[in-house]
């Protein structure tokens, strides 16, 4: 079985109560599922859960290159020099990323309000990059963004591979069609 779940901002990607915190037992009732990979606190959206070890295996496995798609707010304007820089891979403190898909886009059509909203500075812009990774290092996205001189405000996973988020509001569930 496989379970598509739009983690809301700050829901804790595990089932084991926390006290004064949501975790996805508040939003998924189904036993005996897992999540096939996390998000962070603080980021949003696309989360796969599956009662199969081997599908979660093949989700998460890194040598099977699954696709994994995210729509990033970041501060200031990155001009194409940066971008271009995640498309070759950035240096971290723990290696070189893999090259990703990188492109300047607009704010989703479909984004919906975050709760608490993201901090606004009138003297700072900030602009969307569309990302797309198949590696999953610890806090990748935020790392590879600063490193590139424009900090994550705002990170939203829309895809894994051929599951998306389209028609999930946050804190819903469905399978797949």
């Amino acid at each position: 079985m496989i379970i598509l779940f739009n983690k809301p901002y700050s829901v804790l990607c595990q089932f084991r109560a926390v006290a004064g915190r949501l975790t996805l037992k508040d939003f998924i009732s189904q036993p005996g599922v897992h999540a096939a990979g996390r998000l962070d606190a603080d980021s949003e959206g696309l989360l796969v859960l599956t009662d199969d070890g081997i599908e979660q295996h093949r989700i998460t496995d890194p040598r099977h290159k699954l696709p994994k798609t995210y729509y990033v707010e970041v501060e200031g304007e990155p001009e194409e020099a940066a971008l271009e820089q995640l498309r070759k891979g950035v240096v971290l403190n723990d290696g070189l990323t893999k090259p990703a898909e990188a492109a300047r886009v607009d704010a989703p059509p479909w984004l919906w309000p975050r709760d608490p909203p993201v901090r606004f500075r009138k003297n700072i812009p900030s602009a969307w990059i569309r990302l797309t990774l198949r590696e999953g290092k610890n806090r990748q996205i935020r790392r590879m963004t600063a490193a590139v001189g424009h900090p994550t405000l705002r990170l939203i996973r829309y895809r894994i591979g051929a599951w998306s988020l389209d028609g999930l509001v946050p804190g819903t569930a469905r399978e797949p069609k």
